[in-house]
């Protein structure tokens, strides 16, 4: 019963507007070389960076330069741009969620009846 009540909750989820919103903006992103090819740099960057960091060195100005260039360029692309206003705002809704769940549990603990359904 709680796993199917679970499943209910994540399709509910699964369906909202602002679900929807994040899948919406992640296929648009996806589909967007010029960010997509930017976003690749950027980790292929810090990749690099960490392994420089792992071994005692530090990252090269250039690098530095190239990744706050690269930053500059993605902040200000309106695809990634909906991006992340799409995540804030699913965001919100799970922080509901979550509270929800545990004003849920809170009742239910302070309940000395137990009820599956």
């Amino acid at each position: 019963m709680l796993s199917e009540k679970a499943t209910e909750l994540g399709r509910l989820i699964g369906q909202s507007s602002e679900y929807q919103a994040v899948k919406r903006a992640n296929d648009a992103l996806s589909d967007d070389k010029g960010a997509m090819a930017l976003l690749e740099r950027m980790e292929q960057l810090r990749q690099s960076a960490q392994r420089m960091i792992e071994q005692g060195a530090q990252p090269t100005p250039e690098m530095e330069t190239e990744l706050d260039g690269l930053l500059g360029q993605v902040q200000t692309n309106a695809t990634y741009q909906r991006v992340i206003v799409a995540n804030e705002n699913f965001d919100k809704v799970m922080v509901q969620v979550n509270q929800w769940i545990l004003d849920g549990i809170r009742k239910g603990s302070a309940s000395p009846i137990i009820t599956l359904g």
